[in-house]
Order: structure tokens, then C-alpha cells, then sequence
């Protein structure tokens, strides 16, 4: 007797009839979203207090710290981020717990049902079937990011914000978001809400300025780093200060420079939702756990033993992280060179990206630092669509064109067995970065599954 086949995911269905639904992945607009909410019931009416998160980079860093911040408290936090590394799952946080299964394909097939076939994009409708989860089941705080710009994104359907985020805004997503930064961060711009207060980030000034400016337009009060507040590392540690006063933090658990910043930004916007509303006053031993026990995934997190970092000589460190672009590339370099001053290791880079990205630009910071570069494929974006990578001998051109010496591999895997015909000398530091999706992969691969 033939075996029976596996019984197919129902999760897994629903996406397949999702993704046909629209032509493109991404294509902004606010109708589609108004019409399947109105027939939801309007439940983005219907959410605990939201801490809107708009900006290039450092959105998803900026959320774990006010999560691990608010949970220290004792509050229930939702959370919804954008790309998942792994699963799908990881999008959606409820009170603590990332969404199971049954609960993420009921709502999702709710969502189907009020959509009724219509077009609609994947990012739309999967916005919506969150929703539905936040409105409906209890919490305390809603950390939404933003999946793409701002003022079209499908998050940008919240009413009234406890606060609007801005992290810091780069060159990134120009088919989309514009290709100048005054143009990139006005639409990042578009999540300010009149009257409501935005926390921003040090900004280039070109940015800075159209942030400004559209505060000004719909009247959002702002605390910008640098000018209201200011936060910066000293003796070791986190320092948070503004005109209500200093907190004398631990440096942050997350790895690199750059996450200075990132806390720094999370604490302020905490700091200014208990100025607005007394039930985030938080104690200052809150915001001292949260710098502790924050942790995201694919930002310079060291991978653990695995069946693919065994694949490595021993001794070999391996640190993945889903930078992508200009901006990403210099703050992996400072963080990477401030490791080098540490524990001196040459570095040795696998790099796979996709075929929007600006390969130069992100591996530029890396002149002088990496010692060897492997370029490798990138694997699609979802099952049943081809991979959107750059050829690996376009990535490695690009690192020849900064001086970096470079080669191609198949994959991850065939790369790190490479290491093994390194020179004689102290076991290398491998960074594995250049895309979220190829980071998602390699957390799969090696059993370092995100929760």
C-alpha cells in the first residue's frame, strides 16, 4: 500500500493563496488595508497604547530593547517586527509569546475571508490578520514597526500613537522610498501624528531637516538625540540624559557601537510614554534588567556550536548579522573593529545580498578590515520564487573594487569548509552578513532557531 502523503501545513496553504493575490510584493498604498479593516471591524481601533517604529536602521534593536525595558516591568507587551528570520511566526508577538500556529492561521484565514479574494499584498493582509490578534487578545503596549517607509506603510493605520520612533535613516529601498535621504525620510516621516510626541535619532542633516519638517506640518512635538536628549557610552556603560534627568545605565547586552544608539533611542521613548501616561512611569531597575536581557537575532550575534558553524576549523568565531546596506556596512565595521582591538583575529567576511542592494556601498566600511571575502547565493525570499540575489561574482567584484581580496562558494556551508586551507596563524573571525534573508537561512541551518 502507497504511503499516504504529509498533511499539508495549514499556515503554509494560507500563504500560497496570499501571495497570489497581488502581482507585487510590495506596492504602497493605504485602500487596500482601509477596505479589509473596515470589514474586520476596524480592529487597529481597537489596540492597547502603540509605540509606532519608523527608519532604516536599527528599527527591529530599538524594539528588543523597549520590550526587554517594558517586560522587566512586569507589562505585556505585543510586538510585531518584519522580516522573520525563520518562520513566520517571529513576526508577532502576544504578550510575550510569539503567535502559534493555530492562533496565526485562524486569524490569517479570517483576514482571507473579510479580503474576499481582492487584490491585496502579502505585508497587507498579513498586517491585518495582526490586527486582529492585537486588538483582540489583552496587553499592555503594542512596539509596531513599520514594514517599509512610513506614510504608506500598512502599519500607518493607527489613529492615535503613545509615541512615534524614528531610528536613523540611510540611503536604502530607492524604487520605493525615493533616492535622495530628505526624500527617504519624509516618508519615514509620515508615521508623525499630530500632537502626538516623536522621539528621533541622530539624523544626517539632510534627513534631520525633512523629519522637521513634517513635524512642524502636522504638529508633532520632538526629542531628537543630540538636542533634547542625548545618549552616549561612558566608562563602560550606558548614559541616558535629558531635562527630566541622567540614568546611569549597563552597557547593552547587544553587541557593537551602534546599539548605543539604539538603547539610547528605546530608553528616551520610554521615558517620554511615562510623561504622557502614568502607567509607563517605569523604575529605573527596569530600564537596568532591559539592557541586560535584550537580545534580536542576526545582529552580530555570535552562533553557537551547530551543524553548520562545525562545518568551521576550531577556534573559528562565527557572528552573523542582516546588515544590507551603507549605513549597516559602517556600523558592522566599527563594531567589527572594535572586536579586532579586543582580541585581534583576522576577519574573514561571507557576504550574500540581494539584487536591490548597492554591494559597494555596504562592503566599503570593510577597506582594510577584512582580510577575505567569499560571496555566496542568497536564498528566495519565499517558497516557490526564484532567488532575488546578486550573482556571488558581482559581490566579490565589488569587494576586489574596495581592495578586499574575494572568491565565490555555493553556499554558507561550502565557505565555512573552506576555512580549513586558511594560512597557518590565530583562527580567523568569520562575519556572515549582507541579508536578512541570508541570515534567516544560516539561523536554520544551524539549528539557532529564534524565540
Amino acid at each position: 500500500m502507497p504511503a499516504l502523503p504529509a498533511p499539508r501545513d495549514p499556515v503554509e496553504s494560507i500563504f500560497e493563496r496570499l501571495l497570489a493575490l497581488h502581482p507585487k510584493l510590495i506596492d504602497l498604498s493605504l485602500e487596500r488595508m482601509w477596505r479589509v479593516l473596515e470589514r474586520l471591524g476596524h480592529p487597529e481601533r481597537r489596540l492597547p497604547p502603540v509605540i509606532h517604529v519608523a527608519g532604516t536602521n536599527g528599527k527591529g534593536s530599538t524594539v528588543a530593547f523597549m520590550r526587554a525595558v517594558l517586560e522587566a516591568a512586569g507589562k505585556r507587551v505585543h510586538v510585531y517586527t518584519s522580516p522573520h528570520l525563520v518562520r513566520f511566526n517571529e513576526r508577532i508577538r502576544l504578550a510575550g509569546a510569539l503567535v502559534d500556529d493555530a492562533t496565526l492561521a485562524e486569524a490569517l484565514a479570517r483576514a482571507e475571508r473579510a479580503n474576499d479574494g481582492a487584490p491585496i499584498t502579502f505585508f497587507e493582509i498579513t498586517t491585518a490578520a495582526a490586527m486582529l490578534l492585537f486588538a483582540e487578545i489583552p496587553a499592555d503596549v503594542l512596539l509596531l514597526e513599520v514594514g517599509l517607509g512610513g506614510r504608506l506603510d500598512a502599519t500607518n493605520v493607527v489613529g492615535t500613537p503613545l509615541v512615534s520612533v524614528i531610528t536613523p535613516v540611510s540611503i536604502d529601498h530607492v524604487d520605493f522610498l525615493g533616492e535622495t535621504l530628505g526624500a527617504i525620510a519624509l516618508e519615514k516621516a509620515g508615521i508623525l501624528k499630530r500632537g502626538v510626541p516623536a522621539v528621533i535619532a541622530r539624523q544626517p542633516r539632510e534627513a534631520l531637516a525633512a523629519i522637521e519638517r513634517q513635524a512642524a506640518r502636522v504638529g508633532a512635538p520632538l526629542a531628537i538625540m543630540g538636542e533634547q536628549f542625548q545618549a552616549h557610552e561612558e566608562g563602560g556603560r550606558l548614559v541616558v540624559a535629558d531635562e527630566d534627568g541622567l540614568l546611569d545605565l549597563p552597557r547593552p547586552r547587544l553587541v557593537g557601537p551602534h546599539q548605543i544608539g539604539n538603547a539610547g533611542l528605546a530608553v528616551e521613548a520610554l521615558r517620554v510614554a511615562g510623561l504622557h501616561d502614568p502607567a509607563f512611569r517605569l523604575p529605573p531597575a527596569a530600564f537596568e534588567a532591559g539592557m541586560r536581557a535584550a537580545s534580536w537575532p542576526a545582529r552580530l550575534q555570535r552562533l553557537g556550536p551547530g551543524p553548520l558553524t562545525q562545518r568551521a576549523p576550531e577556534g573559528v568565531d562565527v557572528w552573523l548579522d542582516g546588515g544590507h546596506n551603507a549605513a549597516g556596512g559602517q556600523a558592522l565595521a566599527a563594531a567589527l573593529a572594535d572586536l579586532e582591538d579586543r582580541v585581534s583575529r583576522p576577519l574573514v567576511m561571507i557576504v550574500g545580498m540581494l539584487g536591490t542592494k548597492d554591494a559597494g556601498g555596504f562592503l566599503a566600511p570593510f577597506a582594510g578590515l577584512a582580510r577575505e571575502l567569499v560571496a555566496v547565493p542568497v536564498p528566495g525570499e519565499f517558497k516557490g520564487q526564484p532567488p532575488k540575489g546578486q550573482p556571488p561574482e558581482m559581490v566579490a567584484a565589488a569587494a576586489r573594487a574596495h581592495g578586499i581580496n574575494a572568491s565565490t562558494a555555493p553556499s554558507v556551508a561550502a565557505a565555512l569548509d573552506g576555512l580549513k586551507a586558511f594560512p597557518v596563524g590565530p583562527a580567523p573571525r568569520v562575519l556572515i552578513a549582507g541579508s536578512l534573508y541570508l541570515a534567516g537561512a544560516v539561523l536554520g541551518e544551524n539549528g539557532s532557531l529564534p524565540d
